[in-house]
This record gives structure tokens, C-alpha cells and sequence, in this order.
């Protein structure tokens, strides 16, 4: 479970979280290893990304020897829906749908991803509207 759900994850801190998750447990040794065959950034850059997600409560870490080890306090899966349900909130509701489309279209999906794709999709066409109104003005209408 997110422990804020009231603080966002910046792109950067994204790139450093991708890492946790990959990697589970991780020294920052590890991390900027990991993050500087990507990027030019340094270590210091790197260390205040790490200070700064763990202030946000996505990172939990503890000091083992003489290494800080990361761990993450945020499954992924929950951080990336998340962020997709906040983007859509922002998004017209008339327009979600081929938003989604268009993510379909340029996503490589497993077979099973797909599978479990048309079974959802067959089921919610079943109580599907007809139409969806806008949420942008009030009157209900956009272009």
C-alpha cells in the first residue's frame, strides 16, 4: 500500500525506484551503478534522489556494515497504477478510451497480457455505454 498518497515520484526518482524494484534489496553502490550506465548523473545526484524517496516513504532503508541497503515500502505494480489512475483523472472522459487504444496499439503485451485483455474487454462490453459524456465543462459536451 502507498504510504502518501498525497506525493508524486518524479521521472528521476522513477529511473531510481525501477532499479529497487528490479533488484529487490540494493546497496547504493548498486543503484548508481545500475543508474549512471544510463545517465551522466553523480553519485551525490543519486544519493538525494535516494534521500528524498525515503522521506516520501516509497524507500525504506537501513545501514548493514558500512552500506545503506534499499528496499522498497511501495509494491510496483501499485505505484504504477497509481500513477496511470492520475494521469487519467486529468484526461476527458470522452477521450480515455482511445487514450487506451493508442496505448494498446504501441505496447508489447505477452500473449497472456492479451488473453486476460479480450476476456476483460468482452466483459466489460457487456455493460458498456453508448456514449460517454465530458467531464470538462459543465454542460457535458466537447469537440
Amino acid at each position: 500500500m502507498m504510504t502518501n498518497k498525497n506525493e508524486s515520484v518524479t521521472g528521476a526518482e522513477w529511473n531510481v525506484m525501477r532499479i529497487v524494484w528490479s533488484l529487490g534489496s540494493c546497496t547504493t553502490r548498486e543503484i548508481i551503478d545500475n543508474l549512471q550506465c544510463e545517465s551522466a548523473w553523480k553519485d551525490s545526484t543519486i544519493k538525494t534522489l535516494l534521500t528524498r524517496l525515503t522521506k516520501k516513504g516509497f524507500l525504506q532503508n537501513k545501514k548493514v556494515d558500512r552500506h545503506f541497503v534499499y528496499l522498497p515500502l511501495v509494491p510496483e505494480q501499485e505505484a504504477m497504477n497509481q500513477s496511470a489512475e492520475e494521469l487519467f483523472t486529468r484526461l476527458c472522459a470522452m477521450k480515455k478510451g482511445q487514450s487506451i487504444i493508442d496505448l494498446v496499439k504501441n505496447t508489447k503485451m505477452t500473449q497472456s497480457d492479451l488473453a486476460e485483455l479480450s476476456r476483460l474487454l468482452t466483459q466489460k462490453a457487456k455493460t458498456a455505454p453508448t456514449k460517454i459524456d465530458c467531464n470538462c465543462l459543465p454542460n457535458g459536451e466537447c469537440n
